[in-house]
């Protein structure tokens, strides 16, 4: 009996799409951690500038609509510089990936004890280390393993297609 000719077209089909999805982890992983970092940048630049209760209502989720707006503002330009792409590209990326972290970020203090600290008292140091601790978290979210030194063996790699490029290569 004479195998269908579907199984070849499935298989290449399947090959390809974990090649998509072994690029893109790093992509995503990359345009996160450039999110977040644009995120850090702006709020703590507000706070030098001496907005702590502006930085900290928009943590608790409390600020004004025109406040978020305008913060929003100023981590999408912040984004869209440091990422590199142009056009409606770079507006896609910053569109899906600075709503993302904004929630990632919102929820990770509403999470904690931070919350209550900054609604109560939200002086500069206050404020300065719940950004450090936001850092820190995001940090986890995006690689677990950040800093116990855990590393992939080359067996345990999967194998990847002949076109795909080594880690070696990038």
């Amino acid at each position: 009996m004479k195998a269908p000719a579907i199984f070849p077209t499935l298989l290449d089909a399947t090959r390809a799409l974990g090649l998509r999805a072994w690029q893109t982890g790093p992509l995503f992983r990359k345009a996160f951690r450039s999110a977040a970092e644009s995120v850090q940048e702006v709020l703590r630049a507000e706070v030098q500038k001496g907005n702590a209760r502006v930085v900290a209502d928009f943590l608790t989720d409390k600020a004004a609509p025109a406040v978020k707006a305008l913060l929003l503002e100023r981590m999408t330009i912040r984004l869209l510089a440091r990422l590199g792409l142009r056009g409606v590209l770079a507006s896609n990326v910053v569109g899906w990936i600075l709503p993302f972290v904004v929630e990632k970020i919102v929820r990770a203090v509403l999470k904690t004890e931070a919350a209550a600290k900054l609604q109560q008292h939200p002086t500069v140091t206050n404020v300065r280390q719940t950004l450090d601790e936001l850092k820190n978290r995001l940090r986890r979210a995006v690689a677990p393993d950040f800093g116990s030194k855990a590393e992939v063996l080359e067996h345990d790699l999967p194998e990847l297609p002949a076109a795909a490029p080594t880690a070696g290569a990038m």
